[in-house]
């Protein structure tokens, strides 16, 4: 596959060896450890995360890397980046721990603090996504030449209009959100799917909206972002911005909306986020 940007490739068959490491740990009964912030961490994600970081130094060593397993990078180093790599080795670890297929490998090229492109891995079946902002995006299996996917802008005949959310975390603020849109648009269908599978659902227009107003790391969602805005989709703050990724201090998201960039309801989506 001739990708559009020369780092692509690589960085597919980079996801998909990390996500071999993560394998052999998959319903192993493996060691959970909780970080400071009580986040589970396993054997798994640091193997991916040393597959991944010794990949990257090798393919690019000009670029630094920002990994959720190697995040105590200081705020005033980082602020000097022009650009990075943002990792999550193992995304979903509460789903691999339980024993779910729900878990990814996400690799992000950032520039200036937007998602250039993002590769997202799934390791129990070799599927994979890659895609950024007008580049296009492409769904993948090892093995098989990637084909293109794009989003749906509205439901086909006899297609419920289908809200992707979190198992896991949810708020007063997006029940409220989800109440709202169930009113305007009628019966909902809510699909609850790990990790950043959810963007990847909207990218092939399996689903159509993702609002998330509950807290996420940047490294959650940078990868499978330029997945869903090469695939016509867009992530929007709550004013209705871009939703990108500054050197701050904290790596924790503000609340986002996932969706395709010509959905007519878009300005309405806004305005019940904001109530």
């Amino acid at each position: 596959m001739n990708y559009p940007h020369p780092l692509m490739a690589p960085v597919v068959e980079l996801a998909l060896k990390a996500g071999e490491a993560i394998l052999p740990f998959w319903r192993a009964n493996v060691q959970v450890v909780h970080k400071a912030d009580e986040s589970p961490v396993t054997a798994a994600d640091m193997a991916a995360h040393d597959v991944i970081v010794a990949g990257l130094a090798a393919l690019a060593p000009e670029i630094p890397i920002l990994s959720e397993e190697d995040a105590n990078i200081p705020q005033a180093v980082r602020a000097g980046w022009q650009r990075w790599w943002l990792v999550d080795p193992l995304d979903g670890t509460k789903e691999f721990i339980s024993g779910s297929e729900e878990f990814t490998v996400n690799i992000a090229l950032i520039e200036r603090g937007h998602v250039v492109f993002g590769v997202v891995s799934m390791p129990t079946n070799d599927r994979f996504y890659v895609g950024g902002a007008g580049l296009g995006a492409w769904r993948g299996d090892k093995g098989v030449e990637p084909v293109p996917v794009e989003v749906r802008n509205v439901p086909g005949p006899g297609e419920a209009f289908t809200v992707v959310a979190s198992r896991r975390h949810t708020s007063p603020e997006q029940e409220r959100l989800l109440s709202g849109l169930s009113q305007s648009l009628g019966e909902l269908q809510l699909t609850s799917i790990g990790s950043s599978l959810k963007f990847c659902l909207l990218a092939e227009g399996s689903a159509d909206c993702y609002p998330r107003l509950a807290p996420t790391s940047q490294w959650d969602t940078a990868a499978a972002q330029g997945v869903l805005e090469g695939a016509g989709g867009e992530v929007l703050d709550l004013r209705g911005e871009r939703f990108c990724y500054p050197p701050r201090e904290s790596l924790l998201n503000a609340s986002f909306l996932a969706l395709p960039a010509k959905a007519a309801w878009r300005e309405q989506l806004l305005a019940l986020a904001r109530s």
